[in-house]
């Protein structure tokens, strides 16, 4: 799990709204307006808050604002004091008590009525940016926080002094920080579920997937509705397989829209990472191009989106097998099984003596040559390359009338000896059980040396 109010600020950061934010604040004159007047020593206090505040001394200014505050709490200036306190809070990072000094002009609906544009600039960034800011905040301070981004991302007011080309620019800063608040407001409820110990992937899910509704290009939200999906397919093993591919979806998802992650991380390293979760369920690459496509055209996946497993993969693969070369399959099963360290036992507990189903082979040669009584058998698999080695020996009832040729034959017969080094089944088979052999008539035998043509010999008595 990435560090998440890391991220939240780098989403939210803006680069130049100090035109609006710092230096601003202006010492305070002895009138502002005509209708509005200082009451006795006022003025001064309000005049050191601003030079503390300037000078970065934030804690000074707050204890100076908060003086005024309770001498003076019915100011002609208090709209304007209460601006400078939120930001003193902010500079002091104190965040909760900027967002509840906040509030109360948030509830209002309206501060342009209170201040002039930039202050209200400066309250509604300040506000914005402190909900990004804080790890844990409160239903109320989350409240007040996506007001004040809500309100920031439609403020259409020019402050007084700045041209036009100037506020298009700082305008677009500020929504570009407002949308980094909004998605920090949504994505944070789902992210702090799966940060719990244990993760509530429920929680998760349903945060994060209405985030990704109201953000629905945004790979980072997309991402983590994958890691949500993942939580919940490891806590239910039993729908593992139906889960698990739809987080796959959003991970694939957020690879194709910005595998960077918002600038967050390494593009290179995470298409790599989240390919491979891919690759790793599926069992390969097959079919990937066609879900990158599917999965950038629509943010969640259809209604009974699945991906097939690398273990459904196998037991589709060897189901099709065993339909296509039922003998072989056979076969290859009862050779893992000699094959394996507990070969021996398998041989005298399950087959030695057993009728075997019929089997089919490749007859490598018979021993003798002619009149064979035994038949060395290979069994090549689908595409095997090279010559396959002789693994079963059927022993037979009786020599054969002439010589073997080689070939495919089948046949049905009981096993009776096995030995691991060099892997050979012999298998006790009578010649009426062997199906699509051929023979050949044996070669006569030469003749003997110093013997007549058509003269027998006479034996001694």
């Amino acid at each position: 799990m990435f560090n998440f109010n890391k991220i939240m600020r780098a989403f939210a950061a803006v680069a130049a709204v100090a035109v609006i934010i710092a230096g601003t604040v202006l010492p305070a004159h002895a009138q502002a307006a005509p209708e509005k007047k200082y009451k006795d020593g006022e003025y001064e206090m309000y005049n050191q808050a601003i030079k503390d505040f300037g000078s970065n001394r934030f804690d000074k200014a707050i204890s100076g604002l908060t003086a005024w505050q309770q001498k003076y709490p019915d100011s002609d200036y208090k709209n304007e004091r209460t601006s400078l306190l939120i930001q003193s809070y902010s500079g002091a990072k104190q965040y909760s008590k900027a967002l509840a000094t906040a509030a109360p002009l948030m509830a209002g609906g309206d501060i342009d009525k209170a201040l002039p544009a930039n202050d209200v600039i400066k309250i509604l960034y300040v506000s914005t940016a402190a909900i990004t800011s804080l790890p844990t905040p409160t239903p109320e301070e989350t409240a007040t926080g996506e007001k004040a981004a809500r309100a920031l991302m439609a403020y259409d007011h020019k402050p007084q002094g700045m041209d036009d080309a100037a506020w298009t620019q700082v305008k677009g800063q500020l929504q570009g920080a407002a949308k980094g608040a909004l998605l920090t407001i949504a994505v944070r409820p789902g992210i702090s579920a799966l940060n719990k110990n244990p993760q509530d992937c429920d929680t998760a899910e349903s945060s994060l997937a209405r985030a990704l509704s109201d953000y629905p290009d945004n790979a980072y939200v997309a991402y983590n509705l994958g890691q949500a999906y993942r939580c919940k397919a490891k806590k239910d093993q039993t729908k593992y397989d139906e889960i698990y591919p739809r987080a796959v979806y959003e991970f694939i998802r957020a690879m194709v829209i910005d595998p960077s992650l918002g600038g967050t991380q390494d593009a290179r390293k995470m298409t790599d990472v989240l390919t491979n979760l891919y690759v790793n369920y599926h069992g390969g690459n097959d079919g990937l191009e066609e879900l990158k496509a599917q999965a950038k055209a629509n943010p969640l996946p259809p209604a009974g989106f699945t991906i097939e497993s690398a273990t459904k993969v196998a037991e589709r693969k060897q189901k099709e097998f065993e339909a296509k070369y039922p003998q072989l399959a056979m076969w290859l099963g009862i050779k893992g099984q000699l094959a394996s360290p507990n070969g021996a036992q398998f041989f005298n507990d399950q087959m030695k003596g057993a009728d075997v189903p019929k089997l089919k082979g490749m007859l490598v040669e018979g021993k003798p040559a002619c009149r064979s009584k035994e038949l060395l058998i290979s069994v090549p698999e689908p595409d095997q390359q090279g010559t396959a080695a002789a693994v079963i020996t059927l022993k037979l009832d009786g020599p054969l009338a002439g010589k073997p040729e080689a070939g495919e034959i089948q046949w049905k017969g009981v096993p009776s000896a096995f030995t691991a080094d060099p892997f050979m089944l012999t298998m006790d088979t009578e010649k009426a059980q062997i199906e699509e052999l051929k023979t050949s008539p044996c070669a006569a035998a030469p003749a003997r040396p110093g013997a007549k043509k058509g003269v027998g010999t006479t034996k001694k008595k």
